[in-house]
């Protein structure tokens, strides 16, 4: 069964497409190409204006698979983003790091830390050249399922508001968790609430220590859980960003000063960054972690962020929402060829069995279980579990042959005690 044409001209009161994707950002962008190769008509509706600003920027080898089954590897390789080839960390003068090319899995061992407003602009524009369309500052304001499909009411910063007429829906808005919200599907996260203050900067890091071609995760000296990222970017910029529990930031109403603050509590950071400009202004997100009811319903689904958000402490987000947007694309396919698709089994089962795996790794970073097995030192004879934790970290959550992932809270929970004694 072939997909049904569609008529989507913007001056008809309602139009229709095969599928209606809502964000353009990362899942959205994979998920559009990846149906458009399928013959599908994608229309993708993207409230912001592109490019804008985003955090989340450091990637995770996995995602260059998913990036050039979208065909558009060529289109990163070619941006001049800075190479990232693994994870550092520093905590109480110590410093450890994995190398992603040193893993357990099969694939990419590298990637790149990108501005996400630059990176995302050029994801959407890559899948646009491939046809599919997308329309910026339209945001969807209402929805009404239907055995057929969906009815989406759409309102464009500009102009009148219109229908769309889809038969299936993807949800890719990510922190937007549009239809979580529409649908009263939110659930609270089993985390802490938990805030982020965040910037870029010049950094003028001359340390000659420092490698730019990694993240840089540091541990607040005196609080195990609270940390810092130091994402270097081509041109000698970072992402800086600090995280922890809200109760650290309250009554911290200079953003710019509470992040300064923290920098100079610590030994390595402070010194690292003494040189540094702070010339772009300073934001706050909090209460990010979040959980739904369901990943999806009767003609649509959610991916990425719009599903769960766990933490950014492993930058884990990138790779969930490209992931999902390539275990969904394909059983969107079938559905609207007519065939039967099993979602929970299919597509909520197999994602959560990653999820889960960054779940783990998430909560024992916290509780300090994780940061043991981190700077614990290595040798030969832990060589093999060290390339399963990088490939965790490289983002291979979903390798079924590494133990590490199958049985990711006890054999995470074994060696730490190990790593401990």
């Amino acid at each position: 069964m072939q997909a049904q044409p569609a008529n989507t001209s913007v001056e008809a009161d309602v139009q229709r497409a095969d599928v209606a994707i809502i964000g353009a950002g990362p899942a959205g962008a994979i998920v559009s190409a990846l149906l458009n190769r399928q013959g599908h008509k994608v229309v993708v509706i993207e409230r912001q204006h592109f490019p804008r600003f985003s955090i989340g920027e450091s990637l995770l080898p996995q995602c260059m698979e998913f990036i050039a089954d979208a065909g558009m590897l060529d289109a990163v390789n070619n941006a001049g983003f800075q190479f990232k080839n693994g994870a550092a960390f520093t905590r109480d003068g110590k410093y450890s790091f994995f190398d992603f090319t040193d893993k357990f899995s099969p694939g990419p061992g590298t990637t790149f830390q990108v501005q996400r407003g630059t990176f995302d602009h050029l994801l959407a524009s890559e899948a646009q050249k491939q046809g599919v369309e997308i329309r910026y500052g339209h945001g969807l304001t209402a929805i009404n399922f239907k055995d057929t499909g969906a009815e989406l009411q759409v309102q464009p910063d500009t102009g009148d508001a219109y229908q769309i007429n889809a038969r299936f829906v993807l949800d890719a808005s990510g922190f937007g968790r549009v239809l979580p919200r529409l649908l009263d599907m939110e659930l609270p996260s089993n985390f802490p609430t938990r805030t982020s203050v965040f910037t870029h900067i010049q950094d003028n890091i001359t340390a000659d220590w420092h490698d730019r071609n990694k993240i840089l995760v540091i541990v607040h000296p005196q609080h195990n859980d609270v940390w810092f990222w130091l994402i270097p970017f081509a041109g000698g910029r970072c992402s800086l960003g600090v995280v922890g529990e809200s109760h650290y930031f309250e009554g911290k109403t200079d953003l710019k000063e509470c992040l300064q603050g923290f920098v100079n509590e610590t030994n390595d950071l402070g010194p690292l960054l003494s040189n540094a400009v702070f010339d772009t202004p300073v934001q706050k997100l909090s209460g990010y972690a979040c959980n739904v009811k369901s990943l999806w319903g009767e003609n649509f689904a959610l991916l990425g962020n719009a599903g769960e958000f766990l933490d950014p402490v492993f930058s884990s987000g990138v790779t969930i929402a490209m992931k999902s947007a390539s275990l969904a694309a394909p059983l969107v396919d079938r559905q609207l060829r007519g065939e039967t698709v099993d979602w929970e089994r299919e597509y909520a089962i197999p994602l959560k069995r990653g999820v889960d795996t960054f779940r783990n790794y998430v909560s024992a970073w916290y509780d300090g279980r994780f940061q043991d097995v981190v700077f614990f030192r290595q040798d030969k004879a832990t060589h093999k579990i060290s390339q399963m934790i990088s490939s965790i970290l490289a983002g291979y959550a979903w390798d079924e042959k590494n133990p590490f992932v199958t049985e990711p809270s006890r054999r995470l929970n074994a060696l730490a005690e190990l790593c401990r004694g």
